[in-house]
């Protein structure tokens, strides 16, 4: 999912896409949408709403989709397009895959003419900016829609338990994220059975085990190198599970001092101890995302700080026989409040549909038909991952990796971690960003990795023009 523009799903707008979409800002992309005052005003076409068309789907509307060319590809999303073709022969559709969505769909925002629905992942919109200025659709309507394979159930009933309640704003939901994603450390578990190696489960035995692998002339570590922001989730992870989750909710709440806590810099030294102790494969801090996970494919390194995608992402690459494997973070110690089995794992990949798209009602249509049964199992068959969709793999033939993070979510039961902070504060996410960068490249300690978190935190804050967020 993290493509190769040099840049991941999580990278941030920069220059004048960061100005004019921060969430501090959004007076200010109003006025740049209208000239003043609010964003201008589209006319959505509507249609006459039927058990067929439940929505009051115009059928002779143009559809204009835009979806994020990343790991998943975008051929799933042709197929969504070919469902929607059959429903609606008269409807016009013009597909845009692509990489960069925050930088080419920021314009036409602003211009008031924005796509009808939006894969909004890679170098995305910012999501908070883009709901404090009116500019995406509530989509309860959707959600209470009669679902496709089912009239009599509503497409929200269709839905894994929580994806709907970690997205929702004030009693609303204006995206909806589509594919369940585990986030742990990946390795092949050919190249361990072959050398003997364990998987580790406390964070000491992983050290040995990387001095161990280390002598063997490989790597123990590589990670995404120009996009430092992937041991966000391994970070939150080995916090939440030594502290227990209130410590990434006090995070994620902005609280005062939340990322001083123990657990958090016990996380930070961890993780340092990899750059530290000479873990890492030489010139990873220079990568891209791909380069780096090339040199993994090939065995080069051990391990690599990914989620479920990154099997998808590297088809063609990663040899067949590969076997990949990921796990939950190793526990920071014995007393640490969640157990190992405790995983980083969410819901991702949003979708939005915008307020001024000229079709609203075929935009929230391509997501009812993105959550139908036939829509789901494409997309499993497809990308080789699992939708929000309940039951959506059924029957369908799944790949080493996406097995292991299954069985990862089993183990785990209720005992699951994940932040938000990275989604609602752009500002803050960038910081934790670099100093991520900092600290793996020893340019700065674990100490004043926190203190650097810290004050970016603050900074949100104590900034009245940014709106903020609670769990």
């Amino acid at each position: 999912m993290y493509p190769p523009y040099e840049l991941d799903r999580r990278t941030l707008l920069r220059g004048a896409v960061a100005v004019v979409f921060s969430a501090g800002a959004p007076s200010v992309l109003t006025a740049c949408a209208t000239g003043g005052g609010s964003p201008k005003s589209a006319v959505s076409t509507k249609g006459p709403v039927s058990v067929a068309n439940p929505l009051g789907v115009d059928g002779s509307a143009p559809l204009n989709p835009v979806i994020f060319k990343g790991g998943y590809g975008d051929d799933w999303a042709r197929y969504i397009e070919a469902l929607y073709a059959q429903a609606y022969p008269h409807a016009p559709i013009k597909h845009e895959g692509i990489q960069q969505v925050g930088q080419t769909e920021q314009p036409r925002f602003v211009a008031g003419n924005p796509p009808d629905v939006v894969d909004n992942a890679g170098n995305a919109l910012n999501i908070s900016a883009l709901i404090a200025s009116g500019q995406v659709a509530d989509l309860t309507p959707l959600l209470d829609a009669p679902s496709v394979d089912d009239p009599k159930t509503k497409v929200r009933d269709t839905i894994q338990a929580g994806v709907v309640d970690t997205e929702l704003v004030a009693g609303k939901i204006y995206q909806l994220d589509y594919v369940q994603t585990v986030f742990g450390f990946c390795y092949s578990r050919k190249l361990f059975d072959a050398r003997g190696w364990q998987y580790s489960t406390t964070w000491d035995s992983m050290l040995a085990l990387c001095a161990q692998i280390k002598v063997s002339g490989i790597a123990p570590w590589t990670y995404q190198g120009k996009n430092p922001d992937y041991w966000n989730e391994p970070l939150m992870a080995m916090a939440g599970k030594a502290g227990g989750p209130e410590v990434v909710l006090a995070i994620d709440n902005l609280e005062p001092g939340a990322w001083r806590a123990p657990a958090v810099l016990a996380a930070a030294q961890a993780i340092y101890q990899i750059a530290d102790r000479g873990y890492l494969l030489e010139g990873t801090a220079s990568m891209t995302h791909t380069q780096a996970q090339t040199e993994w494919c090939e065995n080069k390194a051990a391990f690599i700080p990914c989620g479920t995608w990154v099997e998808n992402e590297m088809k063609g690459i990663m040899p067949a026989d590969f076997d990949m494997a990921i796990s939950p973070t190793p526990s920071l110690s014995r007393v640490d409040k969640l157990p190992f089995t405790a995983i980083y794992a969410k819901a991702s990949e949003p979708f939005i549909v915008p307020s001024q798209a000229r079709n609203v009602a075929g935009g929230m249509e391509f997501l009812r038909l993105m959550l139908s049964k036939a829509g789901a199992l494409n997309f499993a068959k497809t990308t080789g991952s699992i939708s929000v969709v309940k039951g959506g793999a059924e029957g369908v033939e799944l790949s080493p990796g996406l097995q292991s993070a299954i069985a990862d979510l089993a183990a785990a039961g209720s005992h699951l971690v994940l932040h938000r902070w990275g989604d609602w504060y752009k500002q803050l996410n960038a910081a934790v960003k670099d100093a991520n960068g900092a600290l793996m490249t020893k340019a700065i300690r674990p100490e004043e990795w926190v203190d650097r978190c810290q004050k970016a935190a603050d900074s949100v804050a104590a900034d009245p023009g940014i709106t903020k967020f609670k769990r």
